[in-house]
């Protein structure tokens, strides 16, 4: 197996002011540029305007979220294997707070398939679906021990056959530990990608992989990826995504065709919004908190009076009285 690869809590880092240059056709991917989008001759003008429009998106990231990784904490392929089982219609940071424990009690696969789901479930009861997901902890530290000799598979196949891994899961590994060109596609890089018109009428994870990754470099899939699921998850957000804060609306299909509010933005709005860094995620649970306070019921006591409590408690009894009658 690879040696790991340390990974801390990430707040997503960006650079100066962005400038969307229309004519841009080169990704810098740290690795030296790649240019995708090349209009060869005889290539139609439709795909020769997808190219582009990809090409314009991945610059921007590039530009604004360079070092774009992983939120959740690993320090090798178990660890993260881990983690990215238990994130599953989980938050990360919930992740996050869980796997300290659980990993100093089973630091390794060994440790973990000698326990039992109960103590395992002890441990990750705080996550969602504990019960399904110890059972999977627990199935997939055996099969590590007893297929894989106590390590971690390189290949998107072989991780697939772990209990609670799916596709999704086994891209992320494969990619972000073994450095593998693999496109993980969650429900935030779905949505995302379909709101910014990389992908068109997909209607599976599946689907929106191929075409995402028949258009994005290979040497990029892994950092577009982390891109695109934390541009999902702090400014394109599924219920109320924020589009007068996001740099990319003059490229976004979903916002030319959706933004009720004012459309034409000044420059001064749009720089400000372009530049506003990608929110940590130790922000988010407050914007959750005030979408959930909005919904409960209002008490009581603050949205009546004493007077109309009063009557409706003399209603209530006389009501009481008569029915006893």
């Amino acid at each position: 197996m690879m040696d790991s690869r340390k990974n801390t809590s990430s707040k997503a880092e960006t650079t100066s002011k962005p400038v969307l240059k229309q004519k841009s056709r080169s990704v810098d991917s740290g690795r030296g540029k790649t240019r995708i989008g090349k209009a060869a001759k005889g290539k139609s003008g439709a795909q020769a305007d997808i190219d582009k429009h990809y090409q314009e998106i991945l610059d921007w990231f590039a530009r604004n979220n360079p070092f774009a990784k992983s939120e959740l904490h690993y320090k090798n392929a178990y660890e993260l294997l881990v983690a990215v089982i238990l994130s599953a219609q989980c938050t990360d940071k919930r992740v996050n707070m869980v796997t300290p424990a659980l990993l100093a009690r089973f630091p390794d696969p060994l440790s973990m398939s000698r326990s039992d789901q109960e103590e395992i479930y002890s441990y990750i009861k705080s996550i969602s679906y504990p019960n399904n997901k110890a059972a999977h902890l627990l199935g997939m530290a055996k099969m590590l021990q007893s297929d894989f000799g106590g390590q971690v598979p390189d290949t998107v196949e072989d991780l697939m056959r772990l209990p609670g891994v799916g596709r999704k899961t086994a891209n992320v590994i494969a990619s972000v530990i073994f450095d593998k060109p693999a496109m993980a596609v969650d429900t935030h890089v779905f949505r995302v990608s379909a709101r910014l018109g990389l992908t068109h009428d997909a209607k599976t994870p599946l689907e929106a992989e191929k075409q995402l990754v028949s258009h994005i470099p290979e040497n990029i899939l892994g950092k577009a990826h982390h891109w695109l699921i934390l541009h999902g998850r702090y400014v394109c957000t599924a219920r109320k995504p924020h589009c007068e804060e996001c740099g990319l609306s003059e490229l976004c299909p979903y916002f030319q065709a959706n933004w009720d509010g004012d459309a034409s933005l000044s420059a001064d709005a749009k720089e400000t919004a372009s530049s506003r860094p990608l929110e940590s995620p130790e922000k988010e649970p407050a914007r959750m908190n005030e979408s959930v306070s909005r919904k409960e019921p209002v008490s009581l006591k603050k949205s009546v009076s004493p007077r109309k409590l009063a009557s409706a408690k003399g209603k209530s009894a006389s009501s009481k009285g008569n029915s006893k009658k």
